[in-house]
């Protein structure tokens, strides 16, 4: 396991490009939609990690709702696994509060799957596989 990527929760993706493109020097890999979580996502690579930037794209969105309360900033630290079956049933079984009880479809071809803040000391934890 590693960190794969910090996930920043943002008003407007291209704003927070601008950034993080000019401030830092990094470029955007890539963008994706996950319209069931109604966000809207870019990746900008930094070393074997990335940062994640976050946009909803409806009101409802979990993005939306998390930024109504604590405003833009980080959302999340993804934790790349082998297999993400397997290590959501250790997080579950070691009595963890999991959001998602069993892996959906993130960004980029990836597998992913939420622990809940509550039982990891005030952090969102998402634990991502990779696909082919």
């Amino acid at each position: 396991m590693k960190i794969d990527h910090i996930g920043i929760a943002v008003k407007s993706i291209s704003d927070a490009v601008k950034v993080y493109e000019q401030a830092m020097g990094l470029q955007v890999a890539g963008y994706d939609e996950v319209a069931d979580q109604g966000v809207r996502v870019a990746m900008l690579h930094i070393g074997e990690s990335g940062i994640e930037l976050l946009e909803p794209t409806r009101p409802d969105s979990p993005i939306e709702k998390f930024m109504s309360k604590r405003g833009e900033g980080i959302h999340h630290i993804a934790v790349r696994v082998d297999d993400i079956e397997q290590a959501l049933e250790r997080v579950k079984a070691s009595g963890v509060r999991v959001i998602d009880s069993a892996p959906r479809r993130g960004a980029y071809n990836t597998r992913v799957a939420f622990i809940h803040p509550s039982s990891t000391h005030g952090v969102l934890l998402e634990l991502v596989e990779h696909g082919e």
